[in-house]
């Protein structure tokens, strides 16, 4: 599927980007953040939260699905649209990543990837015939091929022979994709901390016909100056023309870097995963709802915040309701964070038409970080 993806802007000082595509007649805006809905939705939310919130692009999760509950039953309710009821636009991940990361047991061969599920322990085995097989049946708008993802700590020879089989794997899902008129679908390039792997592996990756072009295997256990170090390096040699994927990136501060160098699309479980832990993010820093000092505050998550929990709910009655447990706590703390997340894409989007995002980025470390609050 073609994106029609067109770069509108380009930072002067940096390799910031503002760009746009097209799914059907959905119109996304770039720099994008996307939300994860894990098992195709973001958790304790309705798809018209989302679409108030002004999300039109969210991620699920193949390994996930593939589990549970099973890639032919979504395909039988109509794919991800039609079982979710989100009628707007879908990315699916390989699957690579929730094999590293989650999988017991993992074993490597040219074929695949022998796994054991997280949850009951039974084997299975993912190729990338399968996973593309899978992403076909949700009928996600926007598939990635299969690669291995190398822990941040893996030593040169490995990553080498990686580099190597995730190459191998990007040509064999591009052969086993049987729906290019109707789903895009990106490859996935990785090197470890290696600038030379990661060199070799962008070229044999980006000598491929993909639609879009993500950059694999960071935030995997490698040190903070590594990723930013392969990352002011490397993303701004990817493809002009497509757009540039980080995945799994949702530090508000990574976010802002990623951006500068050149990155068009996020995502990360961050804004959700830390509501339900408690904590919300506001442009004076980042709190933890739990904390004493909101008993008796009768002031919002964060002034000036047009989310529904802030317009509605002081931070008194939210803090009480999750002292509590009750769910209504996670919704609302979702809601403002997701909020956040989309103000701040906005004020980058903005920034960048104005060539002041050095600016804008002085201003909001300053103040995200002028406090230090943290959970």
């Amino acid at each position: 599927m073609n994106l029609n993806f067109k770069v509108l802007k380009r930072g002067e000082k940096n390799f910031a980007r503002r760009g746009r595509f097209r799914i059907r007649d959905i119109v996304i805006d770039t720099p994008v953040f996307m939300p994860v809905g894990t098992y195709g939705a973001v958790k304790s939310l309705s798809p018209d939260d989302l679409y108030q919130l002004g999300y039109s692009l969210i991620l699920a999760n193949t390994y996930h699905l593939y589990l549970r509950p099973g890639f032919e039953l979504v395909e039988r309710m109509g794919g991800l649209r039609g079982f979710t009821s989100f009628k707007r636009c879908f990315l699916t991940d390989s699957g690579g990543f929730q094999v590293f990361s989650l999988a017991k047991l993992r074993e490597i061969n040219e074929d695949g990837v022998s796994f054991r599920s997280h949850i009951d322990g039974s084997l299975h085995f993912f190729t990338p015939e399968l996973s593309i097989r899978v992403q076909n049946a949700l009928g996600s708008d926007i598939i990635m091929a299969f690669d291995e993802c190398p822990a941040g700590g893996a030593d040169y020879e490995y990553v080498k022979r990686s580099i190597s089989l995730t190459y191998r794997w990007a040509k064999r899902s591009l052969e086993a994709h049987r729906k290019r008129d109707e789903q895009a679908i990106f490859g996935i390039f990785q090197g470890g901390i290696y600038t030379d792997l990661r060199e070799e592996s962008l070229r044999q990756i980006t000598s491929l016909p993909f639609d879009g072009f993500a950059i694999g295997g960071l935030a995997v256990g490698e040190k903070k100056e590594d990723t930013y170090r392969i990352v002011s390096e490397m993303v701004h040699r990817m493809p002009e023309e497509y757009p540039r994927y980080a995945m799994g990136i949702g530090e508000p501060e990574d976010i802002l870097f990623y951006i500068k160098n050149g990155i068009d699309m996020l995502d990360c479980v961050m804004p959700t995963r830390n509501a339900r832990n408690g904590q919300f993010f506001t442009f004076k820093g980042k709190y933890n709802i739990r904390n004493s000092t909101f008993f008796d505050d009768p002031s919002p998550l964060e002034d000036g915040c047009p989310c529904y929990a802030c317009r509605n709910f002081s931070r008194a009655y939210i803090r009480y309701l999750y002292m509590q447990n009750e769910i209504l706590a996670h919704r609302l703390l979702t809601l403002h964070n997701l909020s956040f997340y989309k103000r701040l894409i906005d004020d980058i989007q903005t920034a960048i038409d104005e060539d002041r995002l050095e600016d804008y980025e002085s201003k909001f470390m300053a103040d995200f970080y002028k406090s230090k609050n943290t959970l």
